[in-house]
């Protein structure tokens, strides 16, 4: 007779469960060495002694990529056109009103174009400013202005200003410089590193367990009769013979079976986790080092 509860006591669930929990810590240890590896040969070249002979444990100069890229050194610069751009009053004059500043004119351009204006300011009697209204346009040299004189009266005196006149600047193409970028290569490549975040471990059992009883009974019963009957001429003599078989057969069958079903999922959920402190000191030191020469001509 199968005991369910022996069955299960008989199975070795310490190698069951823990073999996949090993494996598990296994596998995280495996990654974290593929990760070495990887820094190692993916972002340094190896280390070599004198002879040109590798040294192991040792790794040598990180390994750069070399871009050439065009460096705009100077912007596009659209074309000045010539103008009056200001009026700088060389003498203030006297005797002018505050509140009534004088006229200011502004020669026109020798040809076609249109004269430049502005407004004088002043303080204390005397011209201290010359504020530009408009430009003007065709100018080709500064233009002569004129400062309307004060009242008459003692002590007054005309200002005078100069035009402060900006030529036509044509058109600067924007200039570029070509530079060599040089860049680790450990600092534009993933690194891996893959940590098991969650196992789960599914066990199932199941224990089925039949008893079987079978009873065979057979009876049976064979009979013959045989008769005999002579008539001498005197006597009559009868002779009669039964002969009767019979037979019982009774067969019993015992026995038990059992159904073992056994079942383990392991579930595993890995992330990508977050770079080491070390790691990510190192890409911090190789980002320094990123460096952008001009290309010697």
């Amino acid at each position: 007779m199968a005991t369910p509860g022996r069955e299960l006591s008989s199975i070795n669930f310490a190698a069951m469960l823990g073999g996949p929990l090993k494996a598990v810590v296994d596998a995280q240890a495996q990654s974290a060495m593929t990760s070495v590896n990887f820094i190692k040969s993916v972002g340094f070249r190896p280390a070599l002694d004198g002879s040109g002979n590798v040294i192991p444990g040792q790794v040598g100069d990180p390994i750069y990529v070399t871009f050439k890229y065009p460096k705009e050194v100077a912007p596009f610069r659209p074309a000045i056109p010539a103008a009056v751009v200001q009026i700088a009053v060389t003498d203030g004059g006297a005797g002018y009103q505050d509140s009534n500043p004088p006229s200011v004119t502004i020669a026109p351009p020798p040809g076609a174009g249109s004269a430049a204006t502005a407004r004088a300011t002043v303080q204390g009697g005397s011209v201290v400013s010359i504020e530009l209204q408009s430009n003007g346009s065709g100018y080709t040299a500064a233009p002569t202005v004129t400062i309307a004189a004060p009242p008459a009266g003692a002590g007054s005196k005309t200002a005078t200003a100069n035009a402060i006149f900006r030529p036509h600047e044509p058109a600067r193409p924007a200039e570029f410089q070509e530079m060599r970028l040089e860049v680790p290569i450990l600092t534009m490549l993933p690194i891996p590193f893959i940590r098991i975040e969650e196992t789960t471990i599914d066990f199932n059992a199941k224990i089925n367990s039949v008893e079987e009883t079978k009873t065979d009974e057979t009876f049976k019963i064979d009979a013959t009769l045989d008769a005999t009957v002579t008539y001498p001429p005197v006597f009559a003599i009868a002779t009669v013979n039964l002969k009767v078989n019979t037979s019982y057969q009774k067969s019993t069958s015992a026995g038990s079976k059992v159904d073992r079903t056994y079942s383990m999922a392991v579930h595993i959920r890995a992330v990508q986790d977050e770079m080491p402190a070390g790691t990510e000191r190192i890409l911090g030191i190789l980002e320094d080092s990123i460096r952008s020469v001009p290309v010697q001509a």
